[in-house]
């Protein structure tokens, strides 16, 4: 594998895998990230989601033996269904936040694009000394089989229930997706809704200002924080 950074700049929430490539790009400081912004970075994000990915297939993925090649072959593709999946996941929410780094155009372009990636099929795995699961396989190179199965799962997310509680985190500066499965949640995580509450405090406590200001009298004497600005 390449050399990749010890742990990836994206943040994981612990949602389903196309959730979570979504919120591969994101704003820190005002400014929009990508964080599978080569292959080194692709190789990072593959290893923290690399136990989900060895579960669906049955062991038969583990993105930590994906040497360089691999790496490079699928790079553009991950990216390529991650603008896919926002864009998708905005139509879906109704989102009106900037799409982060996404550049497709249309929702059928993003269509087109998913259901290239998407071909995988679950098929039954039977060992002599253990229990029947259910593994996914993908035509082309194993390495394909990472973005075959988040594409897959990205299929069965749109036309499926849980498409409707797909949620656009609305706190400020925040470009993540992730799903409502409690009745109160309304933020990605703990961050930003401490940030989104600040935020609201701040816009009541000075809409309050205003209106005091508004209603004091010409010839009110000013309060005594102001009159010692006012030397």
């Amino acid at each position: 594998m390449a050399h990749a950074p010890a742990t990836t700049s994206a943040i994981l929430l612990g949602e389903p895998l196309p959730v979570e490539l979504s919120n591969t790009t994101g704003m820190a400081r005002g400014d929009v990230y990508d964080a599978l912004a080569d292959d080194d970075a692709v190789a990072a994000w593959l290893r923290a989601v690399g136990g989900r990915l060895r579960s669906e297939t049955g062991g038969t993925l583990d993105p930590a033996k994906l040497d360089e090649a691999d790496l490079h072959g699928i790079a553009g593709r991950l990216r390529d269904l991650r603008d896919a999946l926002r864009r998708l996941a905005a139509d879906a929410t109704g989102d009106s936040r900037p799409l982060g780094l996404a550049t497709v155009p249309t929702r059928q372009a993003a269509i087109d694009t998913l259901n290239a990636l998407a071909p995988a099929w679950p098929e039954l795995v039977w060992p002599e000394d253990g229990e029947p699961a259910k593994a996914f396989h993908a035509p082309g190179p194993r390495a394909e089989l990472a973005v075959s199965l988040i594409a897959h799962q990205g299929v069965e997310l749109f036309a499926g229930p849980r498409r409707d509680l797909l949620r656009a985190c609305q706190a400020p500066n925040c470009l993540l997706y992730f799903l409502k499965t409690h009745p109160r949640r309304e933020w990605c995580g703990s961050v930003c809704g401490n940030r989104a509450r600040v935020a609201r405090h701040y816009r009541q406590h000075h809409a309050a200002d205003r209106t005091t200001q508004s209603r004091r009298h010409p010839d009110d004497p000013a309060p005594a924080g102001e009159r010692a600005e006012q030397r």
